[in-house]
């Protein structure tokens, strides 16, 4: 029988998806097959499947975590919150529809029939499931509609490990507090781990013992604050200055990257890449100055491109972005971004707002419909105009580029920048991108993990600003690899792991 371990959190932004990430590498590490489960995720950053289904990047790098293949059924629910419309509703990795928040309660039954089917599907090819929760267990108004707490670890007959954010404060009463709200429930948890510390442990010690007696239930680890992991952040909200090595080597010429952003960002991880380049502070910003001061601004993905864009017209950020360009900065947009850049997106059923046209920036020659069909696909890109990369670049080189396209609408006009070829589609060839002079964009995702193109890319701008090109090649995999190993050894030296391996009878 499959043995299972859920994670659970006092609150969203605990620690959850990174503690599980660890938990699977550990026990990968240890000849275990594992995967991991999370019912019901609320997220902008998703990724696609091989088989082209939609999930949320966190089990994407817990599935790495645990070196086996991503598939929806580590996330069948996926909601993404797109403003007046709701939420996209995502089962299985395939749009099912928009809801809003009452109607997609009512909707319970048939969401936790395609929770159940998945997790008895990852049951029959791993020993162990960890599981991850959402938010917090103990929000009562919400206990009678719960798919992706408590209910999740009844089905899975999972004990569960609470772990709260010490750095936030109030860390003791937040587990006290989530276990008497929990009530009979739970009884399911069977320890606290406490994230985030920093200090003196032995100034703790007290609390552990207090929280220990008052719960019955032990603290089995203390993790303490990790600066820049290396890792891709859950959500937006902590997207600030994000330079892990582009100090370290100011007299190469610092390139700084400004990304736009946007009130409804999605896939801002397609950026990650950047950070770790040792000529690059990449900056998430809508600040004016740093905009037009940048040597390259990119306009990202947007779960709402036409409420993101009319939000942009409405604070003159737009005009920012085309003085960007006038003065020859290189101008990125990426899927909905992408649209934005474009002179126009058209919306005739209102699928994403009641607008029926808008305006876009104009830099690109291109055109954008909305339809009811989303394209969710993995794909390989050939470069075809190698003026993104530098004339002098070898385009041969970018024959074979992996990424994958999350969107909705098609784009038409000055089409070409590459060729794609779809994995769940048809054998055609298709065309992504366009160009206009210092301005370009396409629709695939995850492109920037392609070292080589990543760095010929900031190159091209460090040459067109007279400095000389860093011919050194940064492996993004290899500092994710070593990053989620890391992750994995803090976690085993600060965490009671035999508690852990005994509490999931392995």
């Amino acid at each position: 029988m499959t043995k299972a371990l859920m994670i659970q959190g006092t609150g969203s932004g605990a620690g959850k998806s990174l503690f599980a990430a660890a938990l699977c590498r550990i026990f990968r590490d240890k000849g275990i097959n594992v995967a991991p489960f999370k019912a019901q995720n609320m997220a902008l950053n998703s990724a696609i499947t091989r088989d082209g289904g939609e999930m949320g990047r966190a089990q994407v790098l817990q599935a790495e975590a645990a070196r086996v293949e991503p598939t929806t059924d580590m996330n069948p629910i996926l909601l993404k919150a797109s403003g007046e419309m709701g939420s996209q509703v995502i089962i299985h990795g395939k749009v099912h529809s928009a809801m809003k928040a009452q109607e997609y309660y009512a909707f319970r039954k048939t969401a936790w029939k395609a929770v159940t089917e998945s997790f008895d599907r990852l049951s029959q090819l791993h020993e162990l499931i960890i599981l991850e929760g959402a938010g917090s267990p103990a929000e009562i108004n919400l206990m009678d509609v719960d798919i992706v707490n408590m209910a999740a670890a009844k089905y899975a007959r999972a004990p569960v490990l609470l772990i709260g954010d010490i750095d936030k404060g109030g860390v003791f009463a937040s587990l006290y507090g989530t276990v008497k709200l929990l009530g009979r429930q739970s009884a399911l948890i069977k320890g606290f781990v406490i994230n985030k510390f920093r200090g003196d442990k032995e100034i703790l010690n007290p609390g552990l013992d207090m929280i220990h007696k008052k719960t019955g239930k032990p603290v089995v680890g203390v993790l303490p604050y990790i600066y820049d992991i290396g890792l891709p952040e859950e959500d937006g909200l902590g997207l600030g200055h994000k330079s892990e090595a582009g100090n370290q080597m100011s007299e190469t010429g610092q390139m700084k990257i400004v990304v736009v952003r946007l009130k409804y960002m999605s896939n801002f991880t397609d950026f990650d890449p950047f950070a770790y380049e040792p000529d690059v502070e990449l900056l998430y910003s809508t600040n004016p100055a740093e905009i037009e001061n940048a040597d390259i601004v990119i306009v990202p993905g947007s779960k709402n491109t036409i409420k993101d864009l009319l939000l942009l017209k409405k604070r003159g950020i737009d005009a920012n972005i085309k003085n960007a360009y006038a003065k020859g900065v290189q101008i990125i947009g990426m899927c909905g971004g992408y649209q934005m850049l474009g002179k126009k997106i058209l919306d005739p059923n209102h699928v994403e707002s009641s607008n029926e046209a808008v305006e876009g920036l104009g830099l690109l020659n291109i055109e954008t419909a909305f339809g009811d069909k989303k394209t969710t696909c993995q794909v390989e890109a050939e470069l075809i105009d190698g003026a993104v990369i530098g004339h002098n670049a070898e385009v041969s080189l970018f024959s074979r580029l992996p990424g994958y396209e999350i969107h909705m609408g098609q784009s038409s006009g000055d089409i070409g920048l590459f060729k794609l070829k779809r994995f769940n589609a048809s054998a055609d060839i298709f065309l992504d991108g366009s160009k206009n002079n210092n301005c370009w964009g396409t629709y695939i995702h995850g492109i920037f993990e392609s070292d080589l193109f990543r760095r010929s890319i900031i190159n091209m701008v460090r040459t067109q600003k007279g400095l000389s090109p860093v011919n050194a090649i940064c492996s993004y995999s290899a500092i994710k690899e070593q990053a989620l190993d890391s992750l994995a050894g803090i976690v085993k030296e600060n965490v009671d792991m035999k508690f852990i391996e005994r509490l999931a009878a392995l």
